[in-house]
């Protein structure tokens, strides 16, 4: 197996730490929102890679954190009157129900910034007693960017060319304005704990560095995140994990690509802003986790109506080669499961997996006549579906789900009126009530064992 690692801007070869077990943390959501489109799929990716790695044998310890205490998560429940821990908690509640509905696993460990703060401030200190980090006179413990020597490296970026950059906060109380907040003092009426340097509470940096190691060790195998998290957040992560441990952070890091909408970047101010609840209102969320995998993790991808259309479509092509295949188990030429695996072995490549699964669906369909050859074909285009997250539903359920509002009990009153008229040898009237269900994109299916239904795609 080889993966891209950004800290070296390569695929490798993959040598977890300890033989045959996996470690990996990735930085999940701040919940003061609704998950969005951008977040749907960076939990894709990793669900992905998540069940792949499991899939090739490897003892999987699958971290993803929540960070339920920020600036935005303060602002948040002051203008809606509630507390942090109210709002937090129906955000996280949200968003694992959005999980679910897009076939992602629930991690291993779910760590929360809040249950952790006495880990905080012990890496705090020990960053302040290695010189690393200072007390302010506002109160605030900042990280003395410049003491660590490698400042930079994941993102290729040297520390002198940063200064003037968009992402650096300028404060007088710093030494350096390249310094960034571990520690942050509280002000009045907000949430705060107790610390060696007053009360106050964690900044977002340190949460994951304290989090991380915590859960997994002072080095572990993979950290993974969004495409804007390399810089400054995991910069930051390495620089004071390394500094407070004096070991390798992590080995390899692994960074999703971006979504666009009608490639524009997602911005609430160009009003293609989408939550994963408001787009799972008007699209089968099979659908739209395809859309997900089927670009390479590191890529980017484009949300657009077209997109949309042409990930239903090709879901519809592996279930219209399942529909009416009795599934079994049976001997099928290994050639289609070792380029499968090939494939995702070499960085998790899905394009390529799927095109694997695509020639399986065009050898279904080929032996349709064969109910052993098929079946054992389907059951294995099944099997290697699974492995992305896909083909878990019957053909049926999907096809028969294709637009929203469907009224399943109207069309089978519509379908027994049809029937009702053929049998009258009415005609004229079958005709008209199958061409009425049409032009809703309602397309029936006769056969000797009756009259099934498909939503057409449009």
């Amino acid at each position: 197996m080889q993966i891209y690692n950004t800290l070296t801007r390569q695929k490798e070869v993959f040598t977890p730490i300890d033989a045959g077990n996996v470690r990996m943390y990735v930085c999940g959501m701040t919940v003061y929102d609704y998950c969005h489109l951008g977040h749907a799929r960076m939990l894709v990716a990793f669900d992905v890679i998540t069940r792949w790695l499991r899939a090739s044998g490897y003892g999987l310890t699958y971290v993803r954190n929540i960070t339920d205490v920020d600036d935005k998560i303060l602002v948040r429940a002051r203008d809606n009157n509630e507390s942090i821990e109210a709002l937090t908690g129906r955000m996280i509640d949200a968003m694992h129900e959005d999980e679910r509905r897009l076939g992602v696993l629930p991690p291993d460990q779910e760590p929360r910034a809040t249950a952790h703060i006495d880990d905080i401030i012990v890496m705090i200190k020990t960053l302040i007693e290695r010189g690393y980090a200072y007390h302010a006179d506002n109160g605030d413990v900042f990280y003395r960017v410049r003491r660590f020597e490698q400042y930079g490296a994941l993102n290729n970026r040297n520390p002198d060319d940063m200064r003037s950059g968009a992402r650096v906060d300028i404060d007088q109380a710093k030494e350096d304005p390249l310094d960034f907040v571990l520690w942050k003092s509280a002000t009045p009426g907000e949430a705060s704990w107790p610390s060696p340097w007053g009360d106050g509470r964690p900044g977002w940096h340190i949460e994951c560095s304290a989090m991380s190691t915590c859960c997994l060790g002072n080095t572990f195998d993979i950290h993974g995140g969004g495409p804007d998290l390399a810089f400054p957040h995991h910069e930051n992560e390495i620089a004071q994990s390394e500094a407070a441990t004096g070991q390798k952070y992590v080995n390899t890091w692994m960074h999703a690509g971006a979504l666009r909408v009608d490639n524009e970047k997602m911005s609430k101010s160009l009003g293609n802003f989408f939550t994963v609840r408001d787009v799972l209102k008007e699209h089968d969320p099979e659908v739209v986790r395809y859309l997900l995998v089927a670009s390479h993790y590191r890529s980017a991808i484009n949300y657009a109506p077209d997109t949309l259309r042409d990930a239903r479509r090709s879901l519809e092509r592996f279930y219209n080669a399942l529909e009416g295949i009795d599934v079994i188990e049976g001997e099928v030429s290994g050639e289609f499961a070792t380029r499968f695996t090939q494939a995702m072995d070499d960085d998790f490549n899905t394009p390529e997996a799927l095109a694997v699964m695509f020639e399986m669906a065009r050898e279904i369909n080929r032996h349709r006549n064969d109910a052993a050859r098929a079946g054992a074909l389907a059951h294995e285009l099944v099997r290697l579906g699974n492995m992305l997250g896909l083909l878990e539903r019957s053909p049926e359920d999907f096809l028969q789900g294709a637009q929203p509002g469907i009224d399943d009990e109207d069309i089978a009153r519509q379908i027994e009126a049809r029937n009702a008229a053929r049998r009258a040898r009415d005609f004229a009237e079958a005709d008209r009530i199958r061409d009425a269900l049409a032009a809703q994109g309602i397309i029936l299916k006769d056969s000797r064992e009756g009259t099934t239904w498909v939503s057409e795609t449009r």
